[in-house]
């Protein structure tokens, strides 16, 4: 396996773990004052899309701030 593809399947894997855990953490939230009654479906949609968004993000963080570490190692050799 290449580099790159390490690489790509670390980030895949990263992505995933983060929107699941992102998923998980917000069915701790108590949202029923916020969502009207009989819009279960749009209530589930906003659910997954808050967790892809949040858990994309926490994931790059992560990613970015391992690589810039191993880049400033480069720094110092």
């Amino acid at each position: 396996m290449t580099y790159i593809g390490l690489q790509s399947l670390v980030t895949l894997i990263s992505h995933i773990v983060y929107v699941l855990l992102a998923f998980w953490s917000l069915q701790g939230l108590k949202t029923d004052y916020w969502i009207k009654k009989y819009h279960i479906r749009q209530a589930r949609v906003l659910y997954i899309m808050i967790s892809i968004a949040l858990g994309y993000t926490v994931s790059s963080f992560f990613i970015e701030f391992i690589l810039s570490s191993q880049n400033l190692v480069q720094l110092f050799n």
